[in-house]
């Protein structure tokens, strides 16, 4: 081990928390360290590449926000162990999500996660709301698609209850990281595929997209022609200061539950009507 490592801490809005926490991840295998404002990445390798793909990737998003950087070099101390000890199991719904160096739960469907690899663990409100929905909306034969898999714990998650999944992704390294995820828990999905849900002609039970308020208002119509007649839609990764944006794009849907934890919400639509 050497006697220092790097540390880049990332100060930016809470919205763009998991968007850019998945954009690292996509070309990192750091492990990153998630606060209410800030992400923190932590390694005996430099950093700087982080940093400058972040300042060029905020120069090209099309709506401005606040982000700012700091790099510094630190004493080495056992900070994967460290990361690894604040990291626990947690239960959501009828599952039990753990990463490796854990052991599985008797009586909770189980489901391997390491945090320190792939992004989407569980621990994030989102996703915790996400698995409470599945656990009471899904049965077993629904198909399924997961829409912006991330490391595919949604999918992997409906899979577990007996449904067959297809899951997209725009990132290539995201669909990577759902394929090693499903092979890591001993499970198949039917489809996979680099680009979003307009590149399928299907229609399934339960569509879940779990991304931004932003990005579900662009794909809405998408979404929901890809939701069967009397099929559902869950929709989260929403901060609640964008959700009466959002709720026009789907006013032709009927709300049928609302969930909010902390300031993240996630609504649960059926389609009624033919579209």
């Amino acid at each position: 081990m050497k006697d220092r490592y790097n540390e880049l801490t990332i100060k930016l809005p809470s919205e763009y928390i998991d968007p850019i926490a998945d954009f690292i991840a996509s070309f990192s295998d750091d492990g990153i360290e998630f606060g209410d404002d800030r992400l923190i990445i932590r390694s005996e390798n430099d950093l700087t590449y982080i940093k400058d793909a972040l300042v060029e990737l905020h120069s090209q998003m099309p709506e401005s926000f606040d982000i700012s950087f700091n790099l510094e070099s630190k004493e080495n101390i056992d900070w994967i162990q460290k990361y690894k000890d604040s990291i626990e199991p947690i239960e959501a719904g009828k599952f039990y999500i753990f990463p490796s160096w854990y052991e599985p739960k008797d009586g909770l469907i189980n489901i391997k996660i390491d945090p320190a690899l792939a992004f989407g663990s569980g621990h994030h409100a989102t996703t915790f709301s996400c698995l409470n929905a599945i656990s009471q909306y899904v049965k077993e034969d629904d198909s399924i698609i997961d829409v912006g898999c991330g490391s595919g714990i949604l999918a992997l998650a409906c899979k577990k209850l007996g449904a067959s999944v297809d899951l997209c992704d725009t990132d290539p390294l995201s669909v990577e990281s759902a394929k090693e995820n499903f092979e890591l828990n001993g499970e198949s999905f039917d489809n996979i595929w680099e680009g979003s849900v307009d590149k399928t002609d299907k229609k399934y039970d339960i569509v879940i997209a779990n991304i931004i308020a932003d990005v579900l208002k662009f794909i809405s119509n998408d979404l929901k022609k890809a939701t069967k007649d009397g099929g559902y839609l869950i929709l989260s990764g929403i901060l609640d200061k964008k959700e009466k944006q959002l709720l026009k794009s789907f006013d032709d849907m009927s709300l049928t539950e609302r969930i909010q934890k902390d300031e993240w919400v996630t609504l649960i639509y059926k389609k009624t009507t033919q579209g």
